[in-house]
């Protein structure tokens, strides 16, 4: 413990002692968890280097993480789960019910992360079980050959020299990365835990992608040959960048081509985890993980062809007063998609254009979220385009949260590698998923919340954030973003379609075996959605199992909680109000739905 916390939770104990015997013990416990909360996230941000780093809080003491990357080892994976185990057993030691409510809260929220955890990893060894499971080491969207340049351009500060070398420190830890993230990926594969075949292809693209450059027109070179020169600092920083680059992180890139060649030519084309050791198991415990329910993989596939009905429906009653009367719903929303008027061309111009409006869409909705909201995020959001190096595996959107010192702001990156993709009426619901008030609304909240502790603020749940996020959705469109734009209403159930659809495709690939191929064909004759998009998304279920059922499931558990709210107080119910639960932080829904109801 810090000595600052330790002289609050001091402090706060020696107040207690005039209190009422019943009021003392909870404040007592609250002391201790409250202690123990602040020493689990100093410990987490200790143990890992880039999390200091993104949430700005690589200096002072912790100045020396900054020349260091995370442990991508097998030792490292079998230490963070002791210390999982370790901190399961120091909550454990606090009495529950000693506690004040909001600090009961916390408890039930921390205990849920970790037991599962240690459940999970103990169970399944392979790849990661903890959060939305990964199977695989390394894939098209997995693994520090993909992250790390990203995050070294992006959350590495460069102000001076000594953040300049500490850049260079870690881009020389980067080789010792990749030998690592290999070996585990290596172990794995003697048991028969690899990526499928179309999932290599793309991951070795990737890899030669990088490799083939110049070492000197690399982002690992260019990021910090420009951002030194930018503040003025001296030295040569391409020759001493390209030198590392040349003769540790080549080696290894070569290392990862040969080894994933050789792994590529045993690889079968059999999409899902069910072919894994345990893999059904595996699967139906990843569901859980995901959606934070007790749902098993049939509830959820029948749950999804439920919706897609319901939402189609909807969708062709709109796509009729437009004209588009001939066809199922997805062949309808494929010619919308294709018209000339919604498309834009494939230019470097014209992604600047799009991300220009998405701007600009969210600046215009920022003045109507008071309306229902009594909380906002302080932190700015911008939104960015996801790095060329890393878009063919890359999500088609997603967020990063701004870091805790106010260095760097909140980002939303939009997936532009063909602005087929994105028809001129399928924009706004992303940018309302994304940002505000999405994504960034909902962490922002959070992490800025006075509410709860920093573990918590910090802390995220799939189904809590991305079922919030696709609810934003809908609380944009009752805000009247649609009024008089119906191709934007209809852009709007379309991507409510496309969630519905991954729970059919997500629950077929692993639990009902389909082949890549019939998820594909399903979810673009369901959406209507360019193949090149769904066909990154399928590639992304595979690696990803369970993931992609968090979005549907959760919004259906925040709209159902809302109804029943509004059900319960009737005339008295305030939107904002019920909207103030953000700041309470993510937690599982489970818990959610507890907490939402006991608050009505």
């Amino acid at each position: 413990m810090h000595r600052r916390q330790f002289l609050a939770s001091t402090a706060a104990v020696a107040a207690t002692a005039s209190l009422p015997a019943a009021l003392r013990a909870a404040t007592l416990e609250d002391a201790k968890i409250s202690a123990l909360f602040d020493a689990f996230f100093q410990e987490g941000v200790d143990e890992s280097p880039e999390q200091a780093t993104s949430l700005g809080l690589d200096t002072g003491a912790r100045a020396g993480l900054k020349s260091k990357l995370n442990d991508y080892s097998a030792q490292g994976k079998v230490d963070r789960l002791d210390r999982v185990k370790a901190r399961l057993k120091r909550l454990r030691a606090i009495d529950r019910k000693a506690l004040s409510p909001n600090s009961q809260l916390d408890y039930d929220v921390v205990e849920y992360d970790l037991s599962r955890t240690v459940d999970s990893e103990t169970r399944f060894t392979f790849g990661s079980a903890r959060g939305n499971f990964q199977p695989y080491v390394i894939a098209q969207r997995n693994g520090p050959y993909a992250s790390v340049p990203d995050f070294l351009d992006t959350n590495h500060k460069i102000a001076n020299a000594a953040d300049a070398d500490a850049y260079l420190s870690r881009l020389s830890a980067f080789s010792k990365a990749l030998d690592d993230s290999l070996a585990r990926q290596m172990a794995d594969a003697s048991r028969g835990v690899f990526a499928p075949d179309f999932a290599l292809d793309t991951t070795l693209a990737q890899l030669n992608a990088l490799r083939k450059q110049p070492a000197g027109s690399t982002v690992l070179v260019e990021s910090v040959t420009r951002r030194a020169k930018a503040a003025g600092l001296p030295g040569d920083y391409n020759g001493r960048a390209t030198k590392i680059v040349e003769g540790e992180v080549y080696p290894a890139f070569d290392r990862h081509i040969a080894a994933i060649t050789a792994l590529r030519a045993k690889a079968t084309h059999d999409a899902g985890v069910w072919r894994l050791p345990d893999g059904e198991a595996y699967y139906a415990a990843a569901v859980k993980a995901s959606t934070t329910t007790e749902l098993s993989p049939e509830d959820v596939h029948r749950l999804g062809l439920e919706q897609v009905a319901e939402i189609e429906g909807r969708l062709d009653v709109l796509l009729k007063a437009q004209g588009l009367s001939q066809g199922k719903v997805g062949e309808r929303l494929a010619a919308l998609g294709a018209r000339p008027d919604q498309l834009y061309p494939n230019t470097d111009a014209a992604k600047v254009e799009i991300i220009t409006l998405l701007n600009g869409q969210i600046k215009a909705l920022d003045a109507k979220l008071p309306k229902v909201f009594n909380t906002l995020a302080k932190a700015p959001v911008e939104v960015r385009r996801v790095p060329v190096f890393i878009q063919d595996g890359a999500a088609n959107g997603y967020y990063q949260s701004a870091s805790l010192d106010g260095s760097r702001p909140a980002a939303f990156y939009i997936n532009l590698k063909d602005t087929v993709d994105w028809p001129k009426f399928s924009l706004a619901t992303l940018t309302y998923h994304e940002a505000s008030p999405g994504h960034h609304l909902q962490v922002g909240v959070a992490q800025e919340s006075t509410d709860i502790p920093l573990i918590r603020r910090r802390g995220g749940y799939s189904a809590y954030s991305e079922g919030w996020a696709l609810y934003a959705e809908q609380v944009a469109d009752e805000l009247g973003v649609y009024e008089g734009d119906p191709l934007g209403r209809i852009g709007y159930l379309q991507s409510f379609l496309f969630r519905a659809g991954r729970l059919v495709t997500d629950t077929g690939l692993h639990y009902k075996k389909w082949s890549r191929e019939k998820a594909t064909d399903y979810l673009i004759a369901t959406t209507g959605s360019a193949r090149p998009r769904i066909q990154r998304e399928i590639d992304r279920y595979s690696v990803g199992p369970a993931q992609a059922l968090s979005y549907k499931v959760g919004h259906t558990k925040w709209a159902e909680l809302r109804d029943r709210v509004k059900a319960k107080q009737g005339a008295k119910f305030d939107e904002r109000q019920f909207h103030d639960v953000l700041k309470l932080g993510a937690m599982p829904l489970v818990i959610l739905e507890r907490v939402v109801l006991a608050r009505a």
